[in-house]
């Protein structure tokens, strides 16, 4: 199985927004994220990536495309601001 310079690009992009947070982190003291918080938006953004990359892929309806990729993005939406601010008091919710 080999990687796709289309999921290398999408890898890259995961780790250049994660750097963001982590470059924030040395001159503020207003962005504290732990091991977990880098871990956990990893995998949310590795999930988006490669789903809507899968989407790309195999939808062949040019009509269909723009509804799939907006349900994901709400859907990825929805579980970052739980995650970030507890919206629906899962026991997942952050601070």
């Amino acid at each position: 199985m080999l990687i796709s310079k289309r999921q290398i690009f999408i890898l890259f992009s995961i780790a250049v927004l994660l750097a963001v947070p982590f470059v924030a982190m040395q001159f503020s003291s207003e962005v504290n994220w732990s091991l977990f918080d880098f871990i956990g938006a990893g995998i949310l953004l590795s999930i988006i990536g490669f789903t809507i990359d899968f989407v790309l892929c195999k939808t062949r309806s040019r009509n269909k495309r723009p509804l799939i990729l907006l349900a994901i993005f709400i859907l990825f939406l929805l579980v970052w601001i739980e995650l970030a601010v507890g919206l629906f008091n899962t026991p997942f919710a952050g601070n």
